[in-house]
């Protein structure tokens, strides 16, 4: 068998670009993307993508291998940008629309991105992003993502003579019997995210085609995803590539169901309305539709998948009992997906409610398609114990880590090291069956009287609270202990009683150790967020600082 080789039929690049000519040809005459009154079939989107990356290569000049970059909420034109730009041999980039200018500006220069599409609501924001463009610095061209439905302000509306076109004109222009660009390699990049707008040096993460593959198929097995679902896009698709979903509802023929906005009422409303089945989004989205006023019970399941941070158990049992099946797993931008899930086993559906939403908050064990996942002990590099106490490093290794920082050898060098593991900065515990639990960000652990303190366990308490919305805990300087847990809560809107303090002590004294017990708990009216609706620790920390090593006025020292 030595004379047999790898040849051209059995070495065709992976890509999951190919799942659109398929869904075509399978699914053609059915609703691939449906938007208000708008609605597509899949033999329309594959058509109205090939004209795209027509018109990307033919008319706007866009050469193989240069980035494209996309402002733009979860509309039809975001969806397709998601197979055009890399159909055209282009590299994606999606850039969340709620950064500010100064960060999109140092992220498409970085980039060095030569086109950006870009929805009307964001026009301002990427004008004053090339505006801080430095003199001599090319600027790349614009095109304008309209939706009549939406009214243009009245400062874009003077200025839209600096877009190149609006893409419908690519649409008209584009040949519907273009022939795409397959990858050369399978390893040529594909996607470009980046991982964070809170510095001037942002990570731009770079995927290749092999791993955009490999985790969307993955992400489709994993779920349990079936063919033709209904799919409510309340995950971003600028927030990695809505974890790999606008390619994996593709392969198995789903109707997409865009929105520019969501909350409560209106997720609930397209659910009832589309017959909606699947959905993903973070915590924040199950807290939302949780504690939605006068929501009544689904009339059928929905599935919602969820990842971005540990749900608290207390949240997770809420969303159930309204009739969601809540799916939960573990990824980052690094991995461009799922890959770590909390696979379900029949025998824990006899245990009680409350048990089950215990277990469902773990983040679980490796996809089917990721090889290998451990707890490491930071200090020694061995495998902590699996005895669910121990905290350590999470360390991945599979197909879909991402092939490394955008012009940072130094940082991939860090994250992607030579004895063969992604180190993720994420800090866990193994369980005895083997199910990973996540219990922080190694920057978030409080170590208190030197014992270290999981702010997401204290958390996870906080959430079981019946008055509390939401709760981050941060370390709080102290002079006897180093670090104390400091608790910043929200009540829930319509809560009967308000808390105080000392009460929301005492009930985490009833749960916790006394070490892991908040010394001081703040009241606000709202969290401050990032961009993709994580609550901003860092801000928090930066307050709790602000208070001192000693008890402050307005906050209760216990």
């Amino acid at each position: 068998m030595d004379n047999l080789k790898p040849n051209s039929a059995n070495s065709s690049p992976l890509t999951p670009l190919g799942f659109l000519e398929r869904a075509a040809i399978v699914y053609g005459d059915s609703t691939s993307v449906v938007y208000n009154r708008a609605s597509y079939t899949w033999s329309q989107t594959h058509n109205r993508c090939l004209r795209v990356a027509s018109s990307i290569g033919s008319w706007l000049g866009v050469k193989r291998g240069q980035l494209v970059s996309v402002i733009s909420p979860n509309v039809p034109a975001m969806y397709e940008l998601h197979f055009a730009v890399p159909m055209a041999g282009a590299v994606l980039n999606t850039i969340n629309t709620r950064l500010d200018a100064r960060i999109v500006s140092v992220m498409l220069r970085h980039s060095e991105s030569k086109l950006v599409f870009v929805d009307q609501l964001s026009v301002d924001l990427i004008l004053d992003a090339v505006s801080m463009f430095p003199p001599n610095t090319p600027i790349p061209r614009l095109v304008l993502i309209a939706d009549r439905n939406e009214a243009i302000s009245s400062s874009s509306s003077k200025v839209l003579d600096r877009f190149y076109c609006d893409y419908e004109e690519l649409v008209e222009r584009g040949d519907p019997g273009f022939k795409w660009l397959r990858p050369e390699s399978e390893w040529d990049p594909m996607i470009l995210n980046y991982t964070s707008g809170t510095t001037s040096s942002p990570k731009g993460v770079v995927h290749c085609h092999r791993g955009i593959f490999i985790v969307t198929l993955d992400s489709l097995i994993d779920w349990g995803v079936p063919k033709q679902p209904v799919f409510l896009w309340t995950l971003p698709m600028f927030h990695a590539n809505g974890w790999c979903y606008p390619w994996g509802t593709a392969a198995v023929g789903a109707t997409n169901i865009c929105l520019r906005r969501f909350d409560g009422p209106i997720i609930l409303d397209l659910i009832r309305r589309h017959g909606v089945t699947h959905m993903c989004g973070a915590p924040v989205v199950l807290n939302m539709l949780s504690n939605t006023p006068n929501v009544e019970p689904l009339n059928s399941p929905v599935q919602i998948l969820t990842a971005g941070a540990p749900p608290p158990a207390a949240v997770l049992h809420r969303t159930e009992s309204l009739g969601f099946v809540v799916s939960h797993g573990y990824g980052l931008t690094e991995v461009a997906g799922i890959v770590v899930s909390c696979a379900w086993k029949r025998e824990w559906n006899r245990l009680p409610a409350t048990e089950r939403a215990r277990l469902k908050a773990r983040q679980g064990v490796r996809t089917v398609a990721m090889t290998e996942i451990d707890v490491i002990d930071m200090n020694t590099g061995l495998s902590v114990r699996p005895d669910g106490q121990t905290m350590g490093e999470i360390v991945l290794r599979g197909g879909c880590v991402m092939l490394g920082y955008l012009k940072d050898p130094a940082g991939t060098a860090k994250a992607v090291r030579d004895d063969g593991w992604f180190y993720t900065g994420d800090v866990g515990v193994m369980h005895s069956d083997g199910y990973l639990e996540i219990k922080d960000r190694s920057k978030d652990v409080i170590i208190s009287g030197g014992e270290n303190v999981s702010s997401v366990e204290v958390e996870s308490v906080l959430y079981g609270h019946p008055a509390v919305d939401e709760a981050a805990v941060v370390a709080r300087p102290d002079e006897y202990w180093g670090e104390t847990p400091c608790a910043f809560v929200t009540v829930r809107k319509g809560a009967k009683v308000r808390p105080t303090e000392k009460e929301i002590v005492a009930y985490c004294r009833e749960k916790l150790p006394h070490y892991m017990v908040p010394k001081v708990v703040v009241f606000r009216d709202e969290l401050p967020k990032t961009s993709t609706g994580k609550i901003q620790k860092s801000v928090l920390k930066e307050i709790a600082k602000t208070m001192g090593t000693s008890p402050a006025v307005g906050w209760s020292r216990i």
